[in-house]
């Protein structure tokens, strides 16, 4: 039997969930970086994925708690598909990806991990990055830290920012 080392993944495991709301809870803080909240909009905020997909996985939100595409208001809507944009020039100038996948999961029974609150994922794709591990191991590897990927998004902001 193959083992893959993970420590990491023993806070998660032993965390209590509890009944609030990730986000609201990331939000409400003023620890943008300890909690890698990356950028706060007027209606809309975008945090790292602590379990990434890929290098650079983003989840764009909206800031009021709100479960459904539906109930979402149209300036939300809005801010959310312009904030996808910039993420996605963002991700472009700080990694370089060959693409995107970018999407939604709606209720518990589509894959939402936090259904009770709407996110878009953004997850940056690069030839070659899906390998054998995922199919015989059912593992995916990550290739940098959080903090390292947290570190190049916020300097990639500064640039944009210097550009405007």
């Amino acid at each position: 039997m193959e083992r893959l080392w993970a420590p990491w993944r023993t806070e998660y495991i032993g965390k209590d969930k509890g009944e609030g709301c990730i986000f609201c809870e990331k939000l409400a803080s003023t620890e943008d970086e300890a909690n890698y909240l990356l950028l706060r909009g007027e209606k809309t905020f975008v945090i790292l994925n602590l379990y990434p997909y890929n290098n650079g996985h983003l989840l764009i939100a909206p800031k009021r708690h709100v479960g459904e595409l539906l109930d979402l208001s149209e300036e939300e809507l809005l801010e959310l598909g312009q904030m996808t944009r910039r993420m996605v020039s963002l991700l472009r100038s700080a990694f370089n990806p060959d693409g995107f996948n970018i999407g939604v999961n709606l209720g518990k029974v589509a894959g939402a991990g936090i259904p009770g609150h709407f996110h878009i994922h953004v997850v940056p794709r690069w030839n070659g990055d899906n390998n054998f591990m995922p199919v015989l191991g059912d593992v995916r590897v990550i290739s940098e830290g959080l903090d390292t990927t947290y570190r190049k998004l916020k300097e990639a902001l500064s640039a944009e920012k210097a550009v405007r």
